[in-house]
């Protein structure tokens, strides 16, 4: 069997930051079957690492994506793709896990089609001044099947949403700061540096309440807040059990940061 090619995405772990390039620049990192594999496999690697705290996804280039490729990545429309073993899902949609752990996308340039919807997937996003939004997918006669229609609604509310949705018109960086798809806009060169900068503030923070934190709010937000209302005890009393918690009490009592270890 052959193994997918994962030239298309960088990866560099600076601490306890896992960044996340899209490569293929040459493309304007359209997804192709090839960028969709190697993205899902970088979330499997940043899964997989206990050392990993949060993630950060750039594109290398002028441009996040110029969206799907859909001369070589047609086999997304007929539901064929699947996320390869040892990947995740970075879109929350299709078959296969998702990663436990915050992911931070920093969009710049072109934000296309299914590069919004990874960031309708992700926990925070930032993007440059400059950058461009679509969700044009009507203009070419499908509809978006990445998560937009599920989600963009819920962030934008429903008029909002299918303002663009319905229109595939293009939109600025300020509009989707007011739409909520993203929470900072900032001058192109201040992008990634601001973004690993957020990455490394929550990553200082108890990797274990971080993570309980996104579980029980994702939780909320699929299965409703009465289902997610029951789920608390137990996992505030395994929170309470670790270690995490108990140099959380020593360091406010020694007024110092808390050095955590993930247990």
């Amino acid at each position: 069997m052959n193994q997918p090619d994962c030239s298309r995405v960088s990866r560099e772990r600076r601490g306890h930051v896992q960044l996340i390039g899209l490569d293929r620049v040459a493309k304007r990192n359209a997804f192709d079957l090839e960028l969709l594999n190697a993205l899902s496999l970088a979330y499997g690697e940043f899964e997989a690492d206990s050392e990993a705290r949060v993630a950060v996804v750039f594109a290398h280039g002028e441009h996040f994506t110029a969206g799907l490729d859909l001369m070589s990545a047609s086999a997304t429309l007929t539901g064929s793709w699947k996320v390869p073993t040892g990947g995740c899902d970075p879109w929350g949609i299709f078959i296969g896990p998702r990663v436990s752990k915050p992911v931070i996308v920093a969009a710049q340039g072109y934000c296309l089609t299914i590069g919004i919807e990874l960031m309708l997937a992700a926990d925070i996003n930032l993007c440059a001044s400059n950058t461009r939004f679509a969700q044009m997918e009507v203009q070419r006669g499908i509809f978006p099947f990445g998560g937009a229609t599920l989600r963009l609604h819920r962030v934008a509310g429903w008029g909002n949403a299918m303002r663009w949705l319905l229109t595939g018109d293009e939109f600025d960086a300020h509009e989707a700061l007011r739409l909520g798809l993203v929470q900072e806009v900032m001058a192109s060169e201040e992008l990634l540096p601001r973004a690993i900068e957020l990455a490394e503030r929550i990553a200082r923070q108890a990797p274990l309440g971080v993570q309980a934190t996104l579980q029980s709010a994702r939780q909320a937000h699929l299965e409703g807040e009465a289902a997610a209302a029951l789920g608390l005890p137990a996992l505030a009393r395994k929170l309470l059990n670790s270690e995490d918690a108990k140099e959380g009490i020593r360091s406010l009592i020694e007024k110092r940061p808390g050095n955590f270890k993930g247990v």
